[in-house]
């Protein structure tokens, strides 16, 4: 009961609860305002060659006229209605990729998007190894890089005040030629290329340049555009190859060691992480993942992990004796010799460089 109101109060309030229960109906009715993606959701991952769907949830606040859809800043499709569509992988590199769905209507535009990752189409070849040889191997370097050329090992020692490049001798493990680093330098991945040695360091940025014969120092260079630190580097025979603890390989001029592209690398799981020491082997990449007994192989063209071999029990579990130098002491080195197709896989500070054979498992 109302007591004490005047009859003009009392009509007053009810038309003001009227209005205020129609307009909150009015309310409830409005056009929905919202546009989103409704697939593919953030982070989808698709196998390459496969499709997927790309629908827009429209809302009703104005007429669509027309839609472009675009993955990253390439047209892909587009429709005079507000329908799903199918996009394909085929072609598309591996990796991230942005979907743009660009909305016209009423004379405006709008953009909504999301992404998906593209990731290899099947899962690697597994493969496992036979040991061909034992080579002894210096236990005071902690490899950073290992090559193989003219009957010689080529190596690149690290750990600041014990870093060195090395020419050594398969056979006997005597290190016959060495170029020592100063101690604020941690040296890292190594490549020949023509009669010159490349080297690099590992958060230093500096690069440097050596007379392959008498590693005579010929010159530095800077690196920092689009990397952060120096681990693996190889040489294809036409441009250089680098890793820098990510899931991309960079690829270097030959002459001025600048950047001319990258490559991501994914298997049919996701990107990978922490790529060190490379070897190209016959067109495809071979490349150490740091902390595990794994080395990739990786197709050059599109970043796909093809193969994985796996080298555990090569070096037995109880040599390393602390925490600490089992966490340090891992699998790191990689060298072939083309001309008699041997392939050579080492460690930091292990005592032997084998010669394995690999087969699929």
């Amino acid at each position: 009961m109302l007591f004490g109101l005047k009859t003009k109060q009392i009509r007053t309030r009810l038309f003001l609860g009227i209005t205020v229960a129609f307009l909150g109906a009015c309310k409830d009715d409005a056009p929905k305002t919202y546009r989103s993606f409704v697939s593919p959701m953030m982070g989808l991952n698709v196998a390459s060659g496969n499709e997927f769907e790309v629908k827009v949830l429209f809302g009703n606040e104005s007429k669509v006229d027309s839609v472009i859809y675009l993955i990253d800043s390439t047209k892909m499709d587009a429709k005079a209605d507000t329908s799903a569509i199918k996009i394909k992988t085929t072609g598309l590199k591996l990796g991230n990729h942005i979907i743009t769905a660009k909305i016209f209507g009423d004379g405006k535009s709008e953009d909504l998007t999301s992404n998906v990752n593209v990731l290899a189409a099947q899962a690697p070849i597994e493969y496992t190894y036979k040991v061909i040889k034992t080579l002894p191997h210096d236990t005071s370097s902690y490899v950073e890089g290992l090559e193989y050329h003219d009957g010689y090992f080529y190596e690149s020692a690290g750990d600041y005040g014990h870093s060195s490049l090395r020419k050594v001798e398969p056979s006997t493990g005597k290190v016959v030629l060495k170029a020592d680093l100063d101690k604020q330098y941690f040296g890292e991945g190594m490549t020949v290329v023509g009669d010159k040695i490349v080297q690099l360091t590992y958060r230093e940025k500096t690069g440097f340049v050596y007379d392959k014969n008498t590693f005579k120092k010929l010159s530095e260079f800077t690196y920092h555009e689009g990397t952060q630190e120096g681990w693996g580097l190889n040489f294809d025979g036409e441009k250089i190859l680098k890793t820098d603890g990510s899931g991309t390989i960079f690829f270097l001029d030959k002459n001025t060691y600048k950047p001319t592209g990258e490559l991501e690398v994914f298997d049919n799981k996701g990107a990978i992480q922490q790529l060190n020491e490379l070897e190209v082997i016959d067109g495809k990449i071979y490349a150490n993942v740091y902390t595990t007994n794994n080395i990739l192989i990786i197709n050059p063209e599109t970043g796909a992990v093809e193969g994985k071999i796996n080298l555990s029990g090569l070096l037995p579990a109880d040599y390393f004796k602390t925490d600490d130098e089992k966490a340090n002491n891992v699998l790191n080195g990689i060298a072939y010799d083309k001309a008699s197709k041997r392939l050579f896989v080492t460690g930091k500070k292990w005592p032997h460089i084998f010669e394995i054979k690999i087969s699929k498992q």
